[in-house]
């Protein structure tokens, strides 16, 4: 095992309702939704009407950016709808799904005499090319490219995060099968980040270059690893691919088919059960809530986030799971009005300041809601951003540059380092309330439009 990386930023935030290890098999949905919303630049061109049988791996649309990717249904069945919100900007593809599930068939390719392009081909024709996402930008990787490396993370810190371990349990020929294709894609300079003293069955992964990390969230970020192994610098080409995805793809090389089940664990403190499912990718968030959140005093609500609390997507009981997440989280909605607001000692509420007295339990899990507990204002020089993101970068300033607009500073500040995970935390902090999250991705697009 490599020399562990110990980071001493960052911020554990300890929530109720952590899953528990045990794992319901979620019966066949009857619909699953493949969105281009789910992934970043992606402009989608349609490949089929509704009424069209389809397949397990049949393509669905392409992405006009780049018409070489193309996004596939996760299950066999009939499209049932095609989803368009204003400007008939398409939402979503909607499969009404079969009950006896068939797969296109790809060719078992041998690795060994397998070229780099034919492992490229056999990914895009399948649609798990869109798995392999590129920094900088957080886009899904050009084909055409060369990465001068390739990593993956083995752990998600992320708070009510999944245990990996777990969720992948059993499922060590497929990784490594996975990682035998990805070796091929990037010149056999693949990284594999695990975490100290909790590596399980992963630091028998072959063929990758082993790291161990130590610390808080984010360290479980393959950005943040990637800045402490490898950091990018103008010019860099690296891919990425999250590692239940590592999976997946090693379940094509081995059988010549797609399968996307995947396991997603369903947390918070207004579930009843907090526990692990295994699902197929794109499943509605019914199939794993039904009959799952507590019981609401009158008035009250809940927010369900496919994802994590700090970068997850709010979505509806009626909609579906995003294809990235491996979590569903449900938390209070923040929607009542609180007497005396952050003046009022509490012993219930978390700060990481001293405004409340959380400084003095810090094992203790808190129930929070969405309420940011303040309005908006101009960015307050805390130096707090500086104290919770492990990355030798300047923030605040790298913030104000992309307000600016200016671009050599944006560079120079290590835009090129960072997507919105990797700063969710500034803004969880950030006591101006400033969406940090979408201020980086809009100086992300900058950067993609004009460079």
């Amino acid at each position: 095992m490599s020399e562990i990386i110990k980071l001493r930023k960052g911020l554990d935030i300890n929530l109720q309702g952590k899953a528990t290890e045990s794992l319901v098999e979620a019966p066949m949905a009857a619909t699953y939704a493949v969105s281009p919303l789910d992934y970043e630049n992606v402009t989608p061109k349609l490949l089929v009407k509704v009424g069209d049988k389809v397949k397990a791996g049949t393509p669905l649309f392409f992405d006009k950016n780049n018409t070489r990717v193309v996004y596939t249904s996760p299950v066999s069945g009939t499209v049932s709808a095609v989803n368009r919100g204003e400007k008939r900007k398409i939402l979503n593809v909607t499969v009404e799904a079969d009950k006896e599930q068939v797969s296109e068939e790809f060719a078992v390719l041998d690795l060994k005499k397998a070229s780099r392009e034919e492992v490229i081909e056999m990914l895009l024709k399948s649609g798990l090319w869109t798995m392999i996402l590129q920094r900088p930008y957080g886009i899904v990787a050009n084909p055409a490219d060369e990465p001068k490396a390739l990593f993956v993370s083995a752990f998600d810190s992320a708070p009510l995060a999944p245990c990996m371990n777990f969720a992948l349990k059993g499922e060590q020929a497929n990784l490594q099968k996975g990682l035998e294709v990805l070796s091929l894609l990037a010149a056999g300079n693949v990284h594999l980040s695990v975490r100290a003293n909790a590596a399980g069955e992963m630091a028998a992964l072959k063929g990758v270059k082993m790291h161990t990390f130590e610390g808080k969230h984010p360290v479980g970020n393959v950005g943040v690893q990637i800045h402490h192994i490898d950091p990018i610098a103008k010019g860099d080409i690296v891919w990425t691919v999250a590692i239940q995805d590592v999976a997946a793809i090693g379940r094509l090389f081995s059988t010549g088919k797609v399968d996307l089940h995947k396991v997603i664990a369903l947390t918070g403190s207004e579930v009843e059960k907090p526990q692990y499912y295994r699902i197929i990718s794109g499943a509605p968030v019914a199939s794993v809530l039904e009959g799952q959140i507590k019981k609401q005093a009158e008035g009250d609500s809940v927010r369900i986030i496919s994802g994590n609390v700090l970068t997850g997507k709010k979505v509806e009981a009626d909609g579906y799971i995003t294809a990235t997440a491996s979590q569903i989280t449900v938390i209070p909605e923040g929607d009542k009005y609180e007497m005396l607001g952050w003046i009022a000692p509490r012993t219930h509420r978390f700060s990481v300041s001293r405004s409340y007295f959380s400084w003095l339990c810090p094992k203790k899990q808190y129930k929070l809601d969405t309420n940011l507990n303040g309005g908006v204002r101009p960015f307050v020089m805390a130096g707090l951003f500086e104290e919770y993101l492990p990355m030798d970068i300047y923030p605040m300033y790298l913030f104000k540059a992309i307000i600016a607009g200016d671009i050599d500073k944006m560079e120079n500040l290590g835009i090129y380092e960072i997507l919105e995970e990797d700063i969710a935390l500034c803004e969880f902090v950030d006591p101006s309330k400033t969406e940090i999250q979408q201020l980086v991705r809009d100086g992300i697009n900058l950067m993609i439009k004009e460079c």
